[in-house]
């Protein structure tokens, strides 16, 4: 992906802490909150500026949000040492 790993602070929405794990083009976000949930992982994404009108692009700036609890885990999915890959 060509957006930017981000290890963000702990935020607090819908009554559990969430952290921020990517920001990039909402077209990225959307297949990354998809990917996430295929391991369990509840994501969201939310859209940098939330005032401007969604018309559609898919290079909006956007971001990712997981549990606090399950960052670790998504960060060792994406970003991980991958040597058992060929």
């Amino acid at each position: 992906m060509n957006g930017d790993p981000v290890q963000g602070a702990a935020t607090r929405k819908d009554s559990e802490f969430v952290k921020l794990f990517y920001s990039g083009p909402v077209i990225n976000t959307e297949m990354l909150v998809v990917m996430l949930e295929k391991h369990g992982i509840t994501a969201s994404e939310e859209f940098e500026d939330p005032d401007a009108p969604d018309d559609g692009d898919l290079s909006r700036p956007a971001r990712v949000l997981v549990p606090e609890a399950d960052y670790d885990r998504a960060y060792e999915l994406f970003y991980g040492d991958k040597e058992n890959e060929i």
